[in-house]
């Protein structure tokens, strides 16, 4: 989780949002009394309205010094008590825990709880947590506030509350399927991720969490966002099981024009594998989140982009009209593949943006940032659509996130299951591995590799059947001829027929 802790909390540093204290949203209560406000449907997204039409301000650094200063291990011996978490003694079959401010997460988040139509503001109290090994206890009068807060329910097994999803750090968010453990995040809203002028990091001020009822299989979370360039009401409803949904309903209110926005965006971390291990000396041959990109146009074709870990940074961009969905994707599914016992890249989730409705023309960016090591994400992707988001109007869209193993593509069309690059610099071997029902066991007549390059020259192209997966291998070689990128395309074709996802790819020198 350190990945995170360093990536989002200087996100947040770097932003410094308008805390909802200073906007009126959120005073200092004098009873309990006035901590109950209606809420309804609209009651987040008024707010976001209303916050668009105000200039963007920065909040006042309120952490108390002690836990300012934080180390990451002293930041960890933070712990929620169990006993306080919310809704432990009701039959929801959900808890929440909060998180303590502190290290890296200095700033505050507002956590209301939504219950027959009233909102009440939960109140810090040090007894909430757990201070060890040396973490100073604040006074009994003292409110530092959270951070986040996690969500917990039976989705291992029906006698135990796991860990299914968490909020926190700018406008972060994780959850995991059924056996799985966390690794990919999603974001509320991107802004101009890998500009050179710097990113932008929006940041959720405030969340409620509507109380489920007894016998729901799913939890509902409304989250007001804050950034410079615009404000935003999200509504998430998390459905947790072998695959966890939730289905996001979000607003945004432009304060400026912005022609730089990824919605949807999903962030990992991909260090090195099979395809891209140069100067890489450690025992392990893959490490990485999501090893590619998967996208499905509105004509039904298949993409698959393998991840790398470029020597600068590198952005790609998709071309896309009425999107059926894409995903950051972890394909490698055997412990052998990674051969970590303590961060078990295997059981990380995929995570599958579905779009509800159609979301017109845009594209798929990637952007791949070089990294030295695993502790930083370096994978970001997200929709952009073709038109900006003017000031002053109002944006609505609606999605499904799949977090799982496999991502809700039901097609049998083939699948590209590996990548694989070596040789020289001036002679790089691919061999690439086809797997799925369409082409498992297929005569070998009538079939061929299309691989086409936009610059050097392909050669040697060689399609094969391997007997070990049931599908079919496509290697050839590369001659860059000195260029610095080489965007590469392979078809698995059965005369103009394709029988697979399509590989992309981009050499760099």
């Amino acid at each position: 989780m350190h990945r995170r802790h360093l990536l989002l909390g200087l996100g947040l540093l770097a932003m410094s949002p308008v805390p909802l204290t200073r906007l009126g949203i959120s005073e200092a209560w004098s009873d309990e009394e006035e901590q109950v406000t209606p809420f309804d449907a609209q009651t987040v997204r008024q707010l976001a309205r209303d916050l668009a039409a105000k200039p963007y301000k920065g909040p006042a650094n309120d952490l108390p010094r002690a836990f300012d200063k934080l180390s990451y291990d002293d930041y960890r011996n933070i712990r929620f008590n169990t006993d306080r978490a919310l809704w432990r003694n009701d039959s929801t079959g959900f808890q929440a825990q909060l998180l303590h401010r502190g290290f890296l997460f200095r700033e505050r988040v507002d956590v209301y709880q939504v219950a027959d139509g009233k909102a009440v503001k939960l109140g810090y109290d040090p007894a909430m947590f757990r201070f060890e090994h040396g973490v100073p206890q604040p006074s009994d009068k003292a409110d530092i506030g959270f951070s986040g807060f996690r969500l917990h329910g039976p989705i291992n097994r029906p006698d135990y509350f796991d860990e299914i999803a968490v909020f926190q750090g700018a406008s972060y968010f994780r959850a995991v399927g059924k056996g799985q453990v966390y690794g990919s995040s999603a974001r509320g809203l991107a802004v101009k991720t890998g500009d050179s002028g710097g990113e932008e990091f929006p940041a959720f001020r405030a969340f409620w969490l509507e109380k489920p009822r007894p016998g729901v299989d799913s939890v509902v979370i409304h989250a007001l966002l804050d950034s410079p360039s615009a404000a935003a009401a999200h509504r998430f409803t998390i459905r947790p099981g072998d695959e966890t949904l939730m289905s996001v309903e979000m607003t945004v209110y432009p304060r400026v024009d912005i022609d730089q926005v990824g919605i949807g965006a999903l962030t990992s971390m991909f260090m090195f594998g099979p395809n891209d291990r140069d100067g890489i000396d450690d025992f392990r041959p893959m490490v990485c989140d999501a090893n590619g990109l998967s996208i499905i146009t509105g004509t039904g074709e298949r993409l698959w982009r393998p991840l790398s870990n470029p020597r600068r940074l590198q952005i790609s961009s998709f071309a896309v009209s009425d999107l059926r969905g894409f995903g950051l994707m972890q394909r490698q599914r055997s412990f052998f593949d990674y051969q970590d016992l303590e961060a078990r890249y295997e059981r990380r989730p995929s995570v599958w943006v579905e779009p509800i409705g159609d979301w017109g023309d845009g594209s798929v960016v990637l952007v791949e940032i070089p990294t030295p090591e695993e502790i930083h994400d370096n994978i970001v992707a997200f929709w952009r659509p073709r038109e900006p988001l003017r000031k002053g109007r109002e944006y609505s869209t609606t999605y499904r996130l799949h977090w799982g193993w496999t991502g809700p593509d039901s097609s049998d069309a083939g699948r590209v299951v590996a990548t694989r690059v070596g040789g020289s610099t001036e002679r790089r071997l691919f061999v690439l591995d086809l797997a799925g029902d369409k082409i498992r066991d297929l005569p070998a007549e009538g079939l061929s590799a299309r691989v086409t390059a936009n610059t050097g020259e392909v050669k040697d192209i060689v399609l094969q059947p391997n007997p070990e997966t049931k599908g079919w291998r496509i290697s050839f070689a590369l001659l860059p001829g000195g260029a610095e990128h080489v965007e590469l395309r392979a078809d698995l074709m059965r005369g103009e027929e394709r029988l697979a996802e399509s590989w992309v790819y981009r050499w760099s020198a």
